[in-house]
C-alpha cells in the first residue's frame, strides 16, 4: 500500500512479556515463537535481555541465527557489559538492533539510580555512543518517560539522537498516562527537539489503567511510527499494549489511521495460542481479537442479525485473524432463528415447524438450568 505510511511493529513478548511472574519460556519455546513472528512479518523482535541470564543469552543468540524477515533485538541497560552481551548474542544476524535504556523520571533517578540529571545525560552519551560501535540500528528509551519532566526529556532525546540513536522510545513504564496526555508528550517532543526528524518515535505503553492500546494509538496520531507490544498483551503487572489489538485497530479503522503494519493478520490466532501454551497463561474468554468469545454470539437478537448479515454485529471477520468461523453459541439467550439454523447444521433440515417449536421450548427450559448446548439430548 504505497499510499499508506509504514507503522513499525516491535514485539517484546519474549522480553517484557516473559517478565510476567510465572511466564518464563524455554529456549525451544522462544525459537518456536520467533518462527511464527518471522512468518507474520513483525518488524523487530526483542528476543530477550542477554545479560539477565545464560538462558536469555542463548535464546537471543539462537533466534538471531534463524530470523529471515524480522530484525532481532536485545535489551541492555546503559552499561557497557550489557551492550557487549547484546552484541555477542546478536552478532550471528546480518542486521540487528541494540535497545538501551535508562530512567529519566525524578522518582527513578533519585530512588533507583541515585544519579543526578547530569550523570544520567553522561550515561546516555556513553551508552548510545558505545552501542553505535556495533550497529547503526540503536534504539534508546527513557524509562518512566511519562513521569519525566518534559524539558529534561527533550534534552535526553536530543542527546540520544545526536549520539546515533535511530529510534527513540517513550515508555509509559507504569501505565500512568492517559491518551490525551500521552499525545501531548509526543507533540511536545516533535515541537521542541531540533533533531527529532532524524529518528523514529516509538511508544511502549503498559496497561495498569487499561489504557495501553489507547495511549499507543494516541501517540500515533502525533507522530509515533513504532509501537512496542506483546501477543495477548502479556507483560509486567497488568501487561503491555496487545499486538493483536494494535494491528487490527489499524486494519479495521484504516479510514482514520491510514497506516500499513505489514502484519499477516491471518496468523494472529495461531501466534496467540503458541504464546499461551509456552507461558501457561490462558487467554481470557472476552479478550479482544483472540479470546474464545471474540467471534461468538449467544444473544438471540445478535444471532438473528448475524444470520442475515454478519456485519450487523462483527466489525472484522474471524478469518482475518485466523479463526475458522463465527460461533453461534446456543444458550438461554438464543432465539428460534439460530436454533433452527443449528438444527440444520446437525442434519435436521426437514423438521416441521411444530416439532422445531416443541424442541425449542424444551431447549429453553434446559438452557435456563445449564448454559450448554444439549441439542442431541433434546431431540431424542
Amino acid at each position: 500500500m504505497p499510499d499508506r505510511e509504514k507503522l513499525f511493529i516491535f514485539d517484546t513478548t519474549m522480553r517484557d512479556g516473559e517478565q510476567s511472574p510465572g511466564a518464563s519460556m524455554s529456549v525451544e519455546e522462544k525459537i518456536q515463537i520467533s518462527r511464527i513472528f518471522d512468518e507474520m512479518g513483525i518488524d523487530i523482535v526483542e528476543a530477550g535481555f542477554p545479560i539477565a541470564s545464560p538462558g536469555d543469552f542463548e535464546a537471543v543468540s539462537e533466534i538471531s541465527k534463524i530470523m529471515k524477515n524480522s530484525i532481532p533485538c536485545g535489551l541492555s541497560r546503559a552499561l557497557k557489559k550489557d551492550i557487549d552481551a547484546c552484541h555477542e548474542s546478536l552478532k550471528h544476524s546480518e542486521r540487528f538492533r541494540i535497545h538501551t535504556f535508562i530512567s529519566t523520571s525524578p522518582l527513578h533517578m533519585k530512588h533507583k539510580l541515585e544519579m543526578t540529571n547530569e550523570q544520567v545525560l553522561e550515561a546516555i552519551k556513553e551508552s548510545v555512543t558505545y552501542a553505535r560501535n556495533f550497529t547503526d540500528d540503536v534504539e534508546w528509551s527513557c524509562e518512566d518517560g511519562t513521569r519525566t519532566d518534559l524539558d529534561f526529556m527533550c534534552k535526553t532525546v536530543e542527546l540520544a539522537i545526536k549520539c546515533g540513536a535511530k529510534t527513540i522510545n517513550i515508555p509509559d513504564t507504569v501505565g500512568y498516562s492517559i491518551p490525551e496526555e500521552f499525545a501531548k508528550t509526543i507533540k511536545h517532543l516533535k515541537n521542541n527537539v531540533p533533531n527529532i526528524d532524524k529518528a523514529i518515535l516509538s511508544a511502549h505503553c503498559h496497561n495498569d489503567l487499561g489504557l495501553a492500546v489507547a495511549n499507543a494509538l494516541a501517540g500515533v496520531s502525533e507522530g509515533v511510527r513504532q509501537i512496542e507490544c506483546t501477543i495477548n498483551g502479556i507483560g509486567e503487572r497488568a501487561g503491555n499494549a496487545a499486538l493483536e489489538e494494535i494491528v487490527m485497530a489499524i486494519k479495521t479503522r484504516n479510514d482514520l489511521m491510514p497506516y500499513d503494519t505489514g502484519i499477516k493478520t491471518e496468523l494472529i490466532s495461531k501466534a496467540s495460542k503458541i504464546v499461551s501454551n509456552a507461558t501457561g497463561f490462558p487467554v481470557q474468554f472476552n479478550k479482544a481479537i483472540v479470546g474464545k468469545n471474540a467471534f461468538a454470539h449467544e444473544s438471540g437478537i445478535h444471532q438473528d442479525g448475524m444470520l442475515k448479515n454478519r456485519e450487523t454485529y462483527e466489525i472484522m471477520t474471524p478469518e482475518s485473524v485466523g479463526v475458522k468461523k463465527t460461533s453461534l453459541v446456543m444458550g438461554k439467550h438464543s432465539g428460534r432463528h439460530a436454533f433452527k439454523d443449528k438444527l440444520s447444521d446437525l442434519g435436521y433440515s426437514d423438521l416441521t415447524d411444530d416439532i422445531i417449536q416443541i424442541a425449542f421450548g424444551k431447549f429453553k427450559v434446559l438452557a435456563d438450568k445449564k448454559n450448554i448446548f444439549m441439542m442431541k439430548i433434546l431431540l431424542h
